[in-house]
C-alpha cells in the first residue's frame, strides 16, 4: 500500500488537514498497491488528521486521555472499510471522511471502556488509561469521545444519527450479553457467535454502510456491502481471539494468553469446554475460571495451541470468511471487490 506523507511537529490541526496525516493502519497486507492503494492512503490521512482534530481540548489533561489510544495507532479497520466502500461511488463526497471518523471513535470510546471492565493493563502496547489514570478517567474520557462522535455525526443527518444509535444499542447488548452469560438452555457457542455479531459486526458493518452511502452507491450494493462487512467483523475478532492465542509475541496487541489469564472464554475455550474429548480433560480442568498462576496458564496455553477446539474454531474463523466473500456476488469486478476478496483471506492467514 503506497504510504502517505507524515505530518510535520507542530503542525496545527488544520495544516495537518492540508499535509495529510500518516496512516496508523496495521492491516494494509490485504490492500492493493497503485491508484486504488495512494487513494486510500490519502483517505486514511483525512481520517487520520480529522480524528486528532476530534480529540483536541483546550484542557491539557483531557486532551492527552482523549488522544491517549489515537496516538497509539491500531488497525483503522473500520475506516479503512468505509473508505474502502465508497470506492464504488465517490470518494470525496462530502461526509464520508467524517462517517469513517464517527465509526473509529465510537471504537476507541468502546475501548476505553472494555479496558475498565476487563481490568485490562495494556492496550496496543502502552498502558490503558485505565492502568495509566484510573477507571474514572478512563470512563469519562470515552463518553468524551462519544460525544465528539455525536457532534460529527449531527451534521451527517437524521438517517445517519438514527443508524448510529441503532448500530450503538447492538453494540451496548452485546456487552450487556457478553456479561451476564448465556440464559439458561442456551448453546454458549451460539450465544457467543451473536455477542460478537452485536460487539464487533454491528460497528464494522455500518463503517462500510456509511462509506458507501455518503459515496452515493447504489442502495442494493449497500446493503450487500454491510452484509459483507458484519460477517467479516465477526471473522476479524475471531482471528484476533485466536491470535492472542497462537502469536509467539503478542501480535494481538495483547500478551499472548491474556483471555487465558483473565478467563475470557473465547470460542477455542467454549468448544473445549463443551466437549468431552478426553485429550482435552487437562485443559477443561485449567479454563474453567482465570489462571493467574504462571505454570497453570502456560500449561494450558501449550494444550490449547495444540487442541482440536483450537483447530474447531480456525474451522468456524473460515466459515465465517467464505460467508462473506459470497456477499460480494453483487460488487462489480474489479480492485475495490480484490480487495475485500483479499481481506477475506487475510482474516484467515494471519493466524496462521
Amino acid at each position: 500500500m503506497t504510504g502517505a506523507s507524515a505530518a510535520v511537529d507542530g503542525d496545527t490541526p488544520g495544516d495537518t488537514w492540508q499535509r495529510i496525516a500518516t496512516p496508523a493502519s496495521t492491516v494494509g497486507p490485504w490492500l492493493p498497491d497503485g491508484e486504488l492503494g495512494a487513494r486510500l492512503a490519502e483517505g486514511l490521512g483525512r481520517v487520520e488528521a480529522l480524528l486528532r482534530t476530534s480529540v483536541d481540548s483546550e484542557h491539557p489533561f483531557v486532551q492527552e486521555a482523549a488522544g491517549h489510544l489515537v496516538s497509539a495507532g491500531g488497525k483503522r479497520f473500520r475506516p479503512l472499510l468505509a473508505l474502502l466502500a465508497a470506492e464504488l461511488g465517490d470518494p470525496l463526497a462530502p461526509g464520508v471522511t467524517e462517517a469513517a471518523v464517527v465509526c473509529e471513535l465510537t471504537h476507541l470510546a468502546t475501548l476505553y471502556h472494555d479496558d475498565v471492565m476487563d481490568e485490562a493493563a495494556v492496550r496496543r502496547g502502552a498502558p490503558s488509561a485505565n492502568s495509566r489514570w484510573s477507571n474514572s478517567v478512563a470512563i469519562l474520557t470515552g463518553d468524551l469521545l462519544f460525544a465528539r462522535a455525536s457532534d460529527l455525526l449531527a451534521d451527517l443527518g437524521p438517517d445517519a444519527v438514527r443508524i448510529q444509535a441503532r448500530t450503538f444499542e447492538r453494540l451496548v447488548t452485546g456487552q450487556i450479553r457478553e456479561t451476564v452469560g448465556p440464559p439458561a438452555g442456551t448453546d454458549p457457542v451460539d450465544h457467543h457467535l451473536g455477542v460478537l455479531a452485536d460487539k464487533t459486526g454491528s460497528l464494522v458493518a455500518t463503517s462500510a454502510r456509511f462509506g458507501a452511502s455518503f459515496a452515493g452507491v447504489d442502495g442494493e450494493l449497500v446493503r450487500a456491502l454491510t452484509a459483507f462487512a458484519e460477517e467479516v467483523g465477526v471473522a476479524f475478532q475471531l482471528s484476533d481471539d485466536l491470535l492472542d492465542i497462537v502469536s509467539q509475541d503478542g501480535a494481538s496487541g495483547k500478551r499472548p494468553g491474556t483471555d487465558l489469564r483473565e478467563g475470557v472464554a473465547t470460542l477455542p475455550v467454549l468448544f473445549a469446554l463443551a466437549g468431552d474429548d478426553p485429550a482435552e480433560a487437562r485443559l477443561r480442568e485449567l479454563v474453567t475460571g482465570p489462571l493467574t498462576d504462571d505454570d497453570r496458564h502456560a500449561e494450558a496455553l501449550a494444550l490449547l495451541r495444540s487442541s482440536a477446539s483450537l483447530r474447531r474454531a480456525a474451522e468456524v474463523l473460515r466459515e465465517y470468511a467464505d460467508r462473506a466473500r459470497a456477499r460480494l456476488d453483487p460488487v462489480p469486478e474489479g480492485p475495490v471487490r480484490e480487495a475485500l476478496s483479499a481481506l477475506c483471506d487475510y482474516v484467515v492467514t494471519r493466524t496462521s
